[in-house]
């Protein structure tokens, strides 16, 4: 997926097309809460990808994909009427993890900071396994010579 000032311009009027096609023209009871979050078009415009998500549970999002599949005929012949351009390009709808990914992401985060809290928590109750400043000082001189002096 070339990213071309023309492929790229294409790409966001395909997004706004399919995005207004799922919100006002697609009646299919199966389509949920439906996003689309890019769109990818191939360097000579033949190929789109539209990434989606669907907010709800896994039903949900196996449901929006059944219906996007059985509409992809009459998005893409939208898209065909509102882009002008000489060939319509074959859309292919694909879910997108960002959400998934955003979720690990978020647990894993969590997970450092409990585990700092707890290094932090075995810090503050450690002591030292011998003197607290291990490193050997020369004696004073002065102290020395005040000894002698007596």
């Amino acid at each position: 997926m070339v990213d071309h000032p023309r492929a790229r311009k294409v790409a966001d009027r395909i997004q706004q097309v399919v995005a207004q096609m799922i919100d006002t023209r697609i009646k299919d009871p199966r389509l949920g809460f439906v996003t689309v979050t890019d769109v990818r078009v191939t360097g000579d415009l033949q190929h789109a990808s539209v990434f989606y998500t669907v907010f709800g549970d896994e039903e949900a999002r196996q449901g929006s994909a059944a219906a996007l599949k059985s509409a992809t005929g009459l998005i893409r012949s939208e898209v065909g009427k509102q882009l002008g351009v000489r060939l319509t390009p074959t859309l292919e709808f694909v879910l997108d993890a960002v959400p998934e990914t955003a979720a690990h992401l978020d647990a894993a985060l969590l997970e450092a900071a409990r585990r700092d809290k707890e290094l932090e928590a075995l810090a503050a109750q450690a002591t030292y396994a011998g003197d607290a400043d291990p490193y050997k000082k020369p004696a004073d001189d002065e102290d020395d010579l005040d000894d002698d002096a007596r």
